[in-house]
């Protein structure tokens, strides 16, 4: 009897034992030892090695594709050089796939411990990385087991970067030996979502400990003096941890690493992660009032994006693993309102003044309002299409629509929030959606992926009304105005005079006379962009020809903008000599009105909602 009672126990154990080294053995298989030397980071060369339990037979390993917040296949494939993959040291033969050029099929017919791969990412000289700092992308630096889903994959990291270097990362640190620092276990989901930052020239700059950890992590990229901040704009950063807390009233990280690289060469970035944003503009970024300006708005959307993006995600962006296509549907909700917050945090925290908070409302409307494309073309679409929205060239983008969710989609969230004011008589606001679809109890990063009827329901709850059409009207059907409700019911008109607004002068690139002739001209001449219903594309001109003159003077800003201004109060010749191709043709600009650039004033037989959305909680 005794015997027979526990040859079942015997059993269940041996079963067990075997489920338990399966599980284990999947588990090392689907585990990679990540060892990157960025010492050559400088010189645009970042070597790699990854190794993992053997596989015999056939497998595929796959590069990453789609990456999170590029909602695009914008894997940078071509930037891996010197592949070799190994088992135990010896050669494997690899066939690249001749359709997915990401994937790679591998043959192992040798009994072996682990695979090894090796190769190089040599990026774009000024893409990621100058003679000072790097921004290290760990989705450009491994391929990973194809058909696991990210979250099954376990990621151990060293990194080795040059001799006087720093660095940041929201990367888990165990500590640092022989040269190279050595990052503690997570998922491949969360190791691509934590990118790092290595610089000669550093500061890491405490923000708050209310009630987690917040920094800003600084790169200079040409000088030490670049990453010199001032006291005001240090109190503005931890103004503007404070206000995006509040209004969202939860956070979802750990701690958060705000990384800020500053280089004329190290190229633009704003990608956000869930524990950490790339935050990169030019070496001025911290020096020059207007680039201070287009900061705050870069700090605060990616930030935001910590919350709508990464921590609430529409489903249709929200993939396994990064082979996966991600569709764009719901990015007016994505981007959209992300755009909106990136503008409100600024103008609470003090980074914005409130008349720069006006002047970038009334810009995007302008802006906005003035995209011809708009006649034919509904906003959805420009998000559906996002794998070439954001690849489309600047000229005819008045024609086409670009990436307009972005900015068009603010307008409809500022619409959203003063109409949540007026049927509630003040007491409630787009924060109480905030709270309710964001916010819950404070934890660690993960995502709660939604749908259009989530975004509907939760408004519902803050204020009933019928949000599915306030929707559809505005985002999935065509419209030829812009939404302007925001504006006229927060108690404000636009108007348009000769006094530039505050993003012309953000831009750098001269007048932008958009709204006066129609036309986007850069310093040597070349037209970018027109409006084919105003006074340049009536006369004929076109993206891509030279203005040479403007009123019989070589062109010029000055020039040009002298001539515009001249019609101010009556008719004036506006004479352009202009170069297509290997032609010269002057072409006559029909046009009164003088410069003209738009504003916001206050209308006083309305309530004035949009300075109570600026002002500080």
């Amino acid at each position: 009897m005794k015997n027979n009672a526990t040859k079942p126990v015997r059993v269940a154990a041996l079963f067990l034992c075997t489920v338990l080294l399966f599980v284990s053995a999947v588990f090392a298989q689907n585990s990679i030892r990540l060892d990157v030397d960025a010492t050559r980071a400088a010189i645009n060369i970042i070597h790699v090695k990854e190794t993992f339990a053997a596989k015999t037979g056939d497998f595929d390993l796959y590069y990453p594709k789609w990456i999170p917040g590029e909602h695009s296949p914008t894997g940078t494939i071509n930037d891996m050089v010197n592949l070799y993959i190994t088992a135990d040291g010896k050669p494997l033969k690899w066939q690249r796939d001749p359709v997915d050029m990401f994937a790679f099929h591998v043959t192992n017919t040798q009994p072996a411990k682990q695979i090894e791969v090796e190769f190089d990412d040599v990026s774009q000289p000024g893409t990621v990385a100058t003679a000072n700092l790097a921004r290290i992308k760990w989705n450009r630096l491994l391929m990973y087991p194809r058909g696991v889903k990210s979250d099954d994959i376990k990621v151990t990291a060293s990194m080795r970067v040059p001799a006087g270097w720093q660095y940041a990362t929201a990367l888990p640190v165990t500590g640092e030996s022989g040269g190279a620092v050595k990052f503690g276990e997570v998922n491949l989901t969360a190791f691509i979502d934590s990118p790092a930052i290595i610089g000669k020239y550093f500061a890491k700059v405490p923000l708050s400990n209310d009630p987690v950890p917040v920094e800003m992590d600084i790169a200079g990229g040409e000088t030490a003096e670049s990453i010199k901040y001032k006291p005001e704009t240090l109190e503005g950063w931890k103004n503007l941890v404070k206000q995006a807390n509040l209004a969202f009233g939860a956070h979802h990280y750990k701690s958060y690493k705000f990384l800020l690289t500053l280089s004329d060469y190290g190229g633009s970035e704003g990608l956000e992660h869930h524990e950490s944003s790339e935050d990169g503009v030019d070496t001025e970024g911290l020096s020059d009032q207007y680039k201070l300006i287009d900061l705050g708005d870069l700090l605060s959307h990616e930030y935001t994006h910590s919350w709508n993006g990464k921590y609430r995600r529409p489903a249709s962006l929200t993939t396994p693993d990064f082979e996966q296509p991600m569709h764009g549907d719901l990015l007016w909700v994505y981007e959209g309102l992300t755009q909106y917050l990136g503008h409100v945090f600024p103008a609470r925290s003090g980074l914005w003044t409130p008349e720069v908070y006006r002047d970038y409302i009334a810009d995007t409307y302008a802006s906005m309002d003035t995209q011809t494309g708009r006649k034919w073309r509904p906003l959805v679409d420009t998000a559906t299409s996002v794998q070439i929205t954001y690849s489309s060239p600047r000229a005819w983008m008045n024609e086409r629509r670009r990436v307009d969710y972005y900015d068009e989609g603010s307008l409809i969230w500022l619409d959203a929030d003063v109409l949540i004011r007026q049927k509630s008589n003040g007491k409630k606001s787009l924060d109480d959606f905030l709270h309710k679809f964001h916010g819950g109890p404070n934890g660690d990063p993960h995502v709660v992926p939604y749908t259009f009827d989530d975004v509907v329901r939760t408004l519902n709850e803050v204020v009933p009304y019928d949000w599915r059409t306030f929707f559809m009207d505005r985002v999935y059907n065509v419209n030829k105005t812009a939404p302007i409700g925001g504006i006229t019911n927060g108690g404000w008109k636009l108007v348009y005079n000769d006094t530039p607004n505050v993003q012309d002068s953000l831009r750098g690139v001269g007048p932008n006379l958009m709204y006066s002739i129609g036309l986007i001209v850069n310093a040597q001449g070349v037209i970018r962009d027109i409006s084919p219903d105003l006074a340049a594309g009536k006369a004929g001109l076109a993206p891509g020809m030279i203005i040479k003159k403007a009123n019989g003077e070589d062109y010029s800003y000055e020039n040009i903008h002298k001539a515009v201004a001249a019609t101010k109060n009556g008719p004036a010749p506006i004479k352009l000599e202009v170069q297509n191709g290997g032609d010269t043709a002057t072409y006559d600009i029909s046009y009164t009105g003088g410069e003209k650039y738009p504003h916001l004033v206050r209308d006083e037989s309305k309530p004035d909602y949009l300075s109570a959305i600026g002002k500080p909680r």
